[in-house]
């Protein structure tokens, strides 16, 4: 992650705070009724669980690589494939090499 991007989601979590704060100093008192009929439903409906809700803020936060990131981290992901591949088959017809020479004569 940027530094750029650090700063942009700090900032965003300070705004929310203080969004949070001021709302909670304008929002009225929750009756007891009201949160016992909560907290006997979970916290949430029947076509939205609480877990996805969890999964979709989750992803919200999530920094996303850009396009660069993207394409650079692409290719090393192929260069890498390629040395390793490179690697085994150089070892493999190395060992095959030895085994016709040495093992079955």
């Amino acid at each position: 992650m940027g530094r750029e991007a650090r700063r942009a989601q700090a900032r965003q979590e300070r705004r929310q705070r203080q969004q949070q704060a001021q709302a909670r100093k304008r929002a009225p008192a929750v009756s007891a009724p009201a949160a016992s009929d909560q907290a006997r439903r979970g916290g949430g409906s029947l076509l939205k669980p609480r877990w996805a809700t969890d999964i979709i803020s989750e992803l919200r936060r999530v920094t996303w690589p850009n396009r660069t990131e993207v394409f650079h981290l692409t290719v090393v992901v192929i260069v890498v494939s390629l040395l390793i591949g490179m690697v085994l088959g150089t070892a493999d017809l190395a060992f095959g090499w030895i085994v016709e020479r040495v093992v079955v004569p």
